[in-house]
């Protein structure tokens, strides 16, 4: 029992947590030095059953005990008798996936995990529980629109392409894969990391003209505008073709007995105009 050097509690170090593990990337020690509440010593050992199978809140359905039993200080006593073999690595193994998989499913429900591997479920729940943590540590409104802009960021992947590019540049950067990675087309993830990387270490240094950088955000928002007159022109012109299909076909509204037919009609409308 004196020997017991280190704790086998994990859920409440903070030095642990993705936010912890970020900070620490950036570190000089490369560690971080956050409350650390986990067990210390035999003193602390006798009061571990109460919080860590949460009697203390009647919540004890959210404990997986990957080994052992709810006595800890009876699984203390057992250490000895454990032989660390194959068997028992493989065992402790399969008890950690049922794990990983309990905790995802909490998250999201069965059925929202349909379809995913392993390392997917792994990685969609790290991505929910970093914002989880981001968000309730800093209620502040920088921190809301910074995932509301986020939240737009995925939304236009699909239709930029080139955004995946910029995600792989800020990885690099930050030192979380290699540089020499390319995940993508290497000759357009080169072009694109290059551009970006002199683009950052212009504004980083802050020598380019004010004057220039004015004009330059002068056209960004002038383009940003022109692509919203054509989205409402093009709407404009939907609705009108929408109101003469619906006035040739004798209908006053679409519905789901008639969507087909006017949609076609619309189509032919503006097939029309071609």
């Amino acid at each position: 029992m004196e020997e017991l050097s280190y704790s086998f509690h994990l859920s409440n170090d903070k030095n642990k947590t993705i936010k912890a593990k970020q900070e620490a990337l950036n570190s000089l020690s490369k560690t971080t030095s956050k409350n650390n509440n986990a067990i210390q010593n035999i003193k602390h050992l006798g009061k571990v059953n109460h919080h860590n199978l949460r009697q203390y809140d009647n919540k004890t359905e959210l404990i997986t005990t990957i080994k052992g039993s709810q006595d800890i200080i009876k699984d203390v006593k057992d250490l000895d008798t454990i032989k660390v073999d194959g068997e028992y690595i493989i065992q402790v193994e399969n008890r950690l996936n049922e794990g990983v998989k309990d905790e995802n499913t909490r998250y999201y429900g069965t059925e929202d995990l349909k379809g995913l591997n392993k390392k997917e479920q792994e990685l969609l729940s790290d991505i929910i529980q970093l914002l989880k943590e981001k968000i309730v540590d800093d209620k502040s409104k920088e921190v809301y629109h910074s995932y509301r802009y986020l939240y737009h960021f995925l939304q236009s992947m699909e239709t930029a392409k080139e955004l995946k590019y910029m995600l792989a540049y800020i990885s690099k950067s930050m030192g979380f894969i290699d540089a020499n990675e390319y995940a993508f087309n290497e000759d357009r993830q080169f072009v694109f990391e290059s551009i970006m990387f002199s683009a950052m270490t212009l504004y980083n240094n802050g020598s380019a003209s004010k004057g220039k950088i004015a004009e330059t955000h002068k056209r960004f928002v002038q383009e940003i505008e022109h692509k919203k007159e054509e989205v409402l022109g093009r709407t404009q012109e939907l609705n009108t073709a929408k109101v003469q299909a619906l006035r040739e076909l004798g209908y006053t509204e679409i519905n789901t007995n008639n969507a087909k037919e006017v949609l076609d009609k619309i189509a032919e409308i503006q097939s029309r105009k071609v």
